[in-house]
């Protein structure tokens, strides 16, 4: 479970009603929401919350590395909660649905010195494809 609220406390981040709001929005397990999901979700907890609110609340997340942005092909960015606990992602080429996964092994252990051509790798980023449960089945 994300634990991005205590973690934004614990920063003294200034909780306006309208970003506590977005926080819980984004506050959970595998939760990779558009940031219009975002302001749809939000709405319904504050109907005044503007589209342009959220969408600077989510740049202010991503900017203090509590929230990460996932790009995921063409769609539209996601918003990641989960950004203190190393992980990869499960991307369903049909549907967009996303999972975290905490696949076990140090992926830049498996990057031999020769493919780094120099490089001084400091982070990875491992998608997996595939297709879910609910889209194989239709």
């Amino acid at each position: 479970m994300s634990d991005l609220l205590e973690r934004l406390r614990g920063r003294g981040w200034r909780m306006t009603a309208q970003r506590r709001v977005v926080a819980e929005v984004l506050d959970g397990e595998h939760v990779h929401l558009t940031a219009d999901e975002v302001h749809a979700r939000a709405v319904d907890r504050l109907p005044e919350i503007s589209r342009a609110t959220v969408y600077n609340t989510l740049g202010e997340l991503v900017s203090l590395g509590e929230v990460v942005e996932v790009a995921t092909d063409k769609r539209a960015k996601r918003y990641d909660p989960n950004a203190h606990r190393p992980h990869h992602h499960l991307i369903c080429a049909r549907c967009g649905a996303i999972r975290d996964v905490h696949p076990t092994g140090d992926p830049l252990a498996d990057l031999p010195a020769a493919e780094r051509f120099g490089f001084t790798v400091s982070d990875v980023e491992v998608t997996y494809r595939g297709v879910c449960p609910d889209c194989a089945k239709a």
